[in-house]
Parts: structure tokens; sequence; C-alpha cells
């Protein structure tokens, strides 16, 4: 696992406690501290930027993965309701594709967000370092 690996990880494990964004980094920089030496930071920072994808579906599914997601689970839903009361097996297919898709879709939300909180840590990290020695 590389280093970057490593740091979105710990941040998928911050996500899920519920506090605010600037707890959530400010735990994060004692770990990354010590996960990576402050001179690789920089490296590993910019390894997460580029698998970051830039595009209109990948910032609204980051900032509104579970909005995005809504439909799917409805989909899902309503294929399990139609499939079982109407004994219809065909309605199921949609049950799987409804849920699959919403699923998908969390997670990738839930990823895009760990990486962006990594990045705003090491932001953090490196204005930290930036005021110290001016």
């Amino acid at each position: 696992m590389s280093k970057a690996e490593q740091l979105i990880r710990m941040a998928e494990d911050e996500l899920t406690e519920y506090s605010t964004d600037a707890r959530k980094i400010e735990k994060l920089r004692r770990k990354f501290s010590f996960a990576v030496p402050y001179p690789d930071q920089k490296a590993v920072r910019e390894e997460v930027e580029a698998s970051l994808p830039k595009n209109f579906l990948a910032t609204l599914v980051e900032e509104n993965r579970q909005t995005v997601a809504l439909p799917f689970w409805g989909i899902g839903g309503l294929g399990l309701l139609l499939g079982i009361s109407g004994k219809q097996p065909l309605d199921l297919i949609a049950t799987g594709i409804g849920f699959y898709v919403a699923f998908q879709i969390q997670k990738w939300g839930w990823e895009l967000q760990a990486k962006r909180l990594v990045l705003n840590t090491l932001d953090a990290i490196e204005a930290s370092v930036q005021d110290s020695t001016s």
C-alpha cells in the first residue's frame, strides 16, 4: 500500500466520525505527521491530487453523494416492492441494478471526499509550517 493510499484510508476512517471538518483535519494532522515525513508530503499531495477527477460529475458526487444516489435507492426499493407484490421476477432485476448503482455512487463519493480531506489536511500542515518558519 502506497503512502497516498494509507493517508486516504486514514481519512476514510475519520469520515466515519461525526465532527466538523476542522476537527477532522486537526486529528489527521497528527496521524499524517507520523505516517509521512514532511519532506515527502508534497509528493504524496501531488499523487492524491492527480488521482482526484476534476469533471462536473465527480464534483457533484463528492459534494452530494447521498442526493445523487437517492433516485437509485428509490428504483431499487420500487423494483423490490413491485417484484414481491406483483410476483414479477423481472422487477427484481431493477432492485439489484438500482441497489448496486446506488451503493457504487455512495462508495465513489466517500472515496472522493476522503481524498479531498487528505488534500485539505496536507494544505493545513503546509500552512502551519510556513507560519512557523516566517
